[in-house]
């Protein structure tokens, strides 16, 4: 009787274990990965450069979380066929980053709707976060420009912003560093 007993107490401990299935399928956070992907390379004429893939994450009881890295516009390298980079350079890089910043905001924005509208499988109270790293060479006059980008919402809020019952700014948690 007792080895029946132990038998039943690992059967039920080794169910126990077993981990749960995750809420938020792969699949579905992996369309919000490639939505972002063509809303920073698809811009008409100079696309942002997109350093890797956006990666996408569910935690549980949290939310789903999204980073990338991006360079918001290409400029001169220093190589062995050009070993400086002139101030006007510098200056022509610089003024070409403060222009598209304000684009890059709009197609972080639009991906917060469109990722609480997609990601039906994330809970209404959890976040949606969306992170982008902004890179920028060592030469490049940064005055001004972020770093980091950081939008943040409770999903059913996004929803509600998405319905136009409240403005998307008062839902938005948008941090800057």
């Amino acid at each position: 009787m007792k080895r029946v007993l132990l038998f039943l107490a690992v059967v039920a401990f080794g169910v126990a274990a077993q981990p749960a299935k995750p809420r938020v399928k792969r699949a579905s956070l992996e369309a919000m990965e490639r939505i972002f992907d063509q809303k920073v390379t698809r811009i008409a004429d100079d696309p942002f450069l997109l350093l890797g893939q956006t990666r996408g994450i569910y935690l549980e009881g949290f939310g789903a979380v999204f980073t990338a890295e991006v360079s918001l516009s290409s400029g001169p390298t220093i190589n062995p066929f050009k070993p400086s980079i002139t101030r006007e350079e510098v200056a022509q890089v610089y003024a070409r980053k403060t222009e598209r910043l304000p684009i890059l905001r709009e197609r972080m924005r639009e991906m917060m709707l469109a990722s609480a509208a997609s990601l039906d499988e994330v809970p209404v109270r959890e976040e949606i976060v969306l992170a982008v790293r902004l890179l920028y060479r060592a030469y490049e006059n940064t005055h001004g420009l972020p770093a980091h980008i950081q939008m943040r919402a409770q999903r059913g809020r996004l929803i509600d912003a998405q319905l136009k019952r409240v403005p998307l700014d008062q839902v938005l948690s948008v941090q800057e560093f």
